[in-house]
């Protein structure tokens, strides 16, 4: 029986690791989740989507000013509850989503502090990539349209609220600190169309004969 794989990447604002992912789903033929675990973690809970997406890698309110290193997760709280509703259980309802996809399909995993939730699966491999502010302006400039003025704001504040994110659901832990990684990648130097392709061939000299048996005929 084949061993399922998971592969998380984390981002930086326009460095092309969406993109990455993407080729990574279309090599391999496996599913990519982004916008989707907000979906699903909507149909698991009863709650609305937009309910999802407003905590989509962001915080709210005070949690920003918690004691972060003394954080603990607390268990998925109950439908009768009023904590049901809460950010921290919003985060938990996604993280058990995350799980049982890590348990059960092969995928690609984009942002939502998968890397932190899935550290102890040994099915696992996690990836960071970044880019040069020149190349991440150029990106944004070339697919939304506006200024570089504009484009540097939104790099800005998206790399902000998914720092502050990670930092606070991880327990302190900074969201570009390598050693959350098996590999940091400057897609500026690697090649926006390469880096896919050095994810696939670690993935196969980490986990060898079983991964490369899981994914015969595609690599």
């Amino acid at each position: 029986m084949s061993k399922n794989y998971v592969i998380t990447i984390a981002r930086g604002f326009g460095s092309g690791g969406k993109q990455t992912a993407t080729q990574i789903g279309e090599k391999l033929g496996i599913p990519v989740y982004e916008k989707q675990i907000l979906e699903m973690a909507s149909a698991y809970s009863g709650l609305s989507e937009e309910m999802f997406i407003e905590v989509d890698e962001k915080l709210r309110g005070n949690y920003v000013t918690n004691a972060l290193a003394k954080f603990t997760f607390p268990k998925e709280v109950s439908p009768t509850s009023k904590r049901f509703e809460s950010d921290i259980n919003l985060f938990c309802i996604q993280a058990e989503i995350i799980k049982q996809l890590a348990q059960n399909v092969s995928c690609v995993i984009i942002g939502k502090c998968a890397d932190h939730i899935l550290k102890d699966f040994d099915n696992v491999a996690s990836f960071y990539i970044e880019a040069p502010r020149k190349e991440c302006l150029e990106s944004i400039m070339a697919k939304t349209g506006v200024n570089e003025k504009e484009a540097a704001k939104m790099i800005e504040n998206t790399d902000k609220y998914r720092s502050e994110y990670y930092k606070f659901y991880s327990g302190g832990n900074y969201w570009t600190n390598p050693v959350n990684y098996d590999l940091t990648l400057n897609s500026a130097r690697v090649g926006r169309g390469r880096c896919a392709d050095v994810i696939i061939d670690y993935m196969r000299r980490r986990f060898g004969a079983d991964f490369e048996d899981t994914f015969k005929g595609k690599i």
